[in-house]
Order: structure tokens, then C-alpha cells, then sequence
């Protein structure tokens, strides 16, 4: 099936934000979740994400649910599943440098939840604030809550506060070219 005209370009996903202009964007899981997901939807945002040039999607969702569709779309992705019962500090100290690495290797990345939520935003503030964009925690929580358009919780608030024990940047390198530097979460494993 060839696509033409504004169908051709897809649709934006929800809750898309920029949190480096140009680089890197955090957004819902294409199709939304649960009840409220729509495989037409996960199609065309998909769409959406590879017309619109970017180079990587990174699923921090913990099931691996309709992964495979990124490749049936020609989109190259990343699972980098954040549980709740992750240590959150190793996770951080992993994520950042593969992030990192990716943007300065002129990746333009989004990442996703199921959710556009309190832990992915938290993420994003640590995330910041690591790469010493901002002086310090309070400045990343205001930056990302203006740009999301919603007040951080506290499981956002105690992402960023873990920052300062984590390797500075460009301490730690991870090679791109690994497929997993973080384990994958088999969704059939008993918790």
C-alpha cells in the first residue's frame, strides 16, 4: 500500500515534547496503551517518528509489546525496560552514556513509556541535569515541567536527586554498537 498526501507523512504521537530541540523528544508508546490503543495509530506515528528523521526509537516501556512493528516500519530501536524495581541509580548511570553517545553521534532520539508519566518525565530532568545543561536539580525539575506542561512527583523528584552519584559525564562510554547494555525484562518471568 503506497500512502499519499498527509497520510504519507503520518500522524505525531501523543504527548510528543522536545526536550533537546532537534535531538531528543520523549512521547506516549505509538498507539497509546492499553485499552486505548489503536494498531492504525501505532502505524501512522511510527510513520511519523521515521518521516520526521529520527534515528533511533528507545522503549522504556517494561513489556516488549508491538516492538516488532518498529522494524516492520523500517524504524531502528532500543528496549530499555525501567521497572520500578530497577536499581534506579545503576539504570541512570547506564542509560545516560548510551544516550549520550547516540545524540553525539547525531542520533536523534525519542523515548517512551506506555505513558508520558511521572518516571519517564523524572528521567528526563535527570537527564538534563546530568549532562549539566542546568546549575542543579531545581532548575531540571522547572525546565522539563515547563516543557511537558505538568508539575513533577515525586518519583520524578527523586530521579533527579540521584544524579550527583552518578558518573559525570564522559567518564563512562558504552559502545553503540553493543545491542544490550541493559538487560531486557522477559515478560513471561515470574516476578
Amino acid at each position: 500500500m503506497v500512502l499519499r498526501g498527509k497520510w504519507a507523512q503520518g500522524i505525531e504521537p501523543r504527548n510528543f515534547t522536545w526536550i533537546l530541540q532537534g535531538k531528543l523528544a520523549v512521547c506516549e508508546r505509538p498507539g497509546g496503551y492499553g485499552a486505548n490503543h489503536r494498531k492504525v495509530r501505532r502505524q501512522e506515528e511510527i510513520i511519523w517518528l521515521r518521516e520526521q528523521g529520527f534515528t533511533m526509537v528507545v522503549s522504556l516501556a517494561v513489556s516488549p509489546h508491538n516492538l516488532h512493528n518498529y522494524d516492520e516500519m523500517g524504524m531502528p530501536w532500543r528496549h530499555r525496560p525501567f521497572t520500578r524495581s530497577d536499581d534506579q541509580e545503576a539504570y541512570l548511570s547506564r542509560l545516560f552514556p548510551e544516550l549520550r553517545q547516540l545524540l553525539l553521534q547525531g542520533g536523534k532520539l525519542v523515548l517512551h513509556q506506555d505513558e508520558l508519566g511521572d518516571r519517564l518525565s523524572g528521567l528526563m530532568a535527570a537527564y538534563v541535569l546530568w549532562n549539566k545543561l542546568v546549575p542543579g536539580g531545581p532548575q531540571a525539575i522547572s525546565v522539563v515541567e515547563q516543557l511537558l506542561h505538568r508539575q513533577l512527583g515525586p518519583d520524578a523528584r527523586s530521579l533527579v536527586a540521584l544524579v550527583p552519584r552518578l558518573p559525570a559525564p564522559g567518564t563512562t562510554t558504552v559502545s553503540v554498537d553493543e545491542p544490550d547494555p541493559l538487560p531486557a525484562v522477559d515478560p513471561d518471568e515470574d516476578a
